[in-house]
């Protein structure tokens, strides 16, 4: 094959440059005799080719974008830049003949899932969870370029580069595209293969829920919830949850994707049998094994086989944390930790101004739209949604603990009411508890040398940092950088405009509550602003 295409059966799991995270591991399950639906890869090299005229105005706005001391309103522009100079673009002519001669040698395949696979996604430290776009049930040859073109612009999606700027992920931006031949999926869903909600290593847990998974990963249903038990080569499932499955998304007669509502009777109905759970585990323990550590999964049941369909580590495993009293509301353990703060009730992204920082996210499920507030959330609340669902995915990454699938937090939890939140037994508690998740910064000790002649000052980049500096053995601050400070105190706002639209007084207020921060935390030890 060219250097645009690569099979599944020629790829394996350190091809993520070519390949992307989901292409790499999908040719790695490959190789590894793992049951993996067949497909190809549309290379990182075929979309650097189809952008080679604009690569260097896509460079000049991503650095814009990434900027710290760029406004959310400046990196949206940037982003819709970007998306704009991928569309002029579009698919150069030796990638689409190569494109399509792989779509023809699939063989004769009634439609094909389209994935995107950027080169930072699905790895250890990044998942990029539902920032890139994905498309089920593609017919056609035309279709599939006009998603392959789509899941390349996604790559600079206004979400997917704040993402980038929040985890400092500076290399030019790359995507390669899955295309696989679809499962026609009768039940489907996710699994890891160790609990993410209080890192124990012998659970495996399985969400499951009714025709395609895309429902499950999304957020929009409750799925079932099975928890297994491994004991050595053994496993058995202790804990069976059947949630509320408004609906499922199936192959529609034109070959689309199609919803159909469930009635009552089908949505309490349990998708899987103990025997279909556990042989969903030992498939887990398979590719656990393979790979060597946690996995987490996506499967797929259709004419009564089990599908692997996805496969990658594990981003987030913490410790076991637990603590419980008197619930409000219960759900999903979905991100450990404890923080209290007042309820913020949200129905939408676009209400994300009302959250003051520190307060707790109470909402019916979140999409990557909401990642902006959430990052101000003390913790994060949902009525609906699985441990794998959005929600939970980005509050791991955030550290900030999450409690999914309550069902009736929206209602039951009032607006400025102040609770604490359990992510990891999986509670909601009135009232405030001593104990949250913000890391505690301890001084290291010092060797027991002689005292030095010197006095050791550090720069202050980040006034954020100015805490966890203060609690290293250093003697004051030599050099803070003033225009940082000025930036985060004023959020983002030119001191000139920050005064003609709000005012003298709350100038020195802000810039009081700044320096307080700071002096506060090195008192009585010396700062010096430059």
């Amino acid at each position: 094959m060219s250097t645009y295409i690569r099979d599944f059966t020629t790829l394996g799991k350190n091809d993520t440059a070519i390949a992307g995270g989901k292409g790499a591991n999908l040719g790695e399950c490959t190789g590894a005799g793992l049951p993996v639906p067949p497909g190809f890869v549309v290379t990182s090299e075929a979309f650097l080719t189809s952008v080679s005229q604009v690569r260097d105005d896509l460079a000049t706005e991503l650095a814009i974008a990434l900027d710290r001391s760029t406004t959310p309103d400046r990196l949206a522009e940037s982003a819709e830049r970007m998306r704009d100079l991928v569309r002029k673009a579009g698919v150069s002519d030796e990638v689409r003949h190569a494109v399509l001669q792989a779509y023809r040698d699939l063989g004769d395949v009634e439609s094909v899932a389209v994935r995107s696979s950027a080169t930072s996604e699905d790895t250890a430290g990044a998942s990029f969870a539902g920032m890139n776009s994905t498309f089920t049930n593609t017919r056609g040859a035309h279709t599939l370029l006009d998603r392959l073109l789509d899941c390349w612009v996604s790559l600079f999606g206004t979400r997917s580069v704040a993402y980038r700027a929040e985890q400092g992920i500076i290399d030019e931006p790359a995507i390669a595209v899955v295309v696989q031949k679809m499962v026609n999926s009768e039940r489907s869903g996710v699994m890891f293969t160790a609990d993410p909600s209080n890192g124990d290593r012998d659970r495996i847990v399985v969400e499951a829920s009714f025709g395609l998974g895309e429902v499950v990963v999304s957020g929009s249903v409750e799925p079932d919830t099975y928890i297994l038990r491994r004991n050595g080569e053994a496993v058995s499932v202790v804990d069976t949850r059947v949630g509320r499955k408004t609906h499922k998304i199936v192959r529609g007669p034109d070959g689309a994707d199609q919803r159909i509502d469930l009635t009552a009777e089908e949505s309490h109905a349990q998708v899987l049998t103990e025997a279909e759970a556990i042989a969903i585990g030992q498939l887990g323990m398979r590719v656990q094994r393979h790979y060597g550590e946690p996995q987490d999964t996506e499967w797929a049941i259709a004419d009564g086989k089990t599908w692997l369909v996805q496969s990658r580590p594990i981003t987030t495993l913490p410790d076991a944390v637990s603590l419980s009293d008197g619930p409000l509301v219960a759900g999903l353990a979905a991100s450990p930790g404890i923080a209290s703060g007042r309820v913020r009730v949200l129905s939408s992204p676009d209400e994300g101004s009302r959250l003051r920082d520190g307060e707790v996210l109470v909402a019916e499920m979140t999409n990557p739209d909401w990642v902006p507030t959430m990052r101000r959330a003390s913790a994060v609340v949902t009525d609906g949604g699985g441990i794998t669902c959005h929600a939970a995915i980005v509050a791991r990454e955030l550290r900030v603990p999450c409690v999914v699938g309550t069902g009736s937090a929206t209602t039951v939890l009032k607006e400025g009411q102040q609770v604490t939140v359990d992510g990891s037994a999986g509670e909601v508690r009135a009232g405030s508890a001593p104990i949250t998740t913000a890391p505690r910064i301890v001084a290291p000790a010092m060797p027991s040398t002689e005292a030095l002649g010197t006095r050791v000052y550090v720069n202050l980049a980040l006034p954020e940092h100015a805490a966890e500096v203060a609690a290293m053995p250093v003697d004051g601050v030599g050099l803070l950088r003033a225009e940082f400070m000025l930036t985060e105190a004023l959020g983002a706002e030119h001191p000139r405009r920050f005064l003609a639209q709000h005012g003298t007084e709350d100038f020195l207020n802000a810039m009081t509550r700044a320096l307080l921060q700071i002096t506060h935390a090195f008192a009585p030890r010396p700062v010096v602003y430059r």
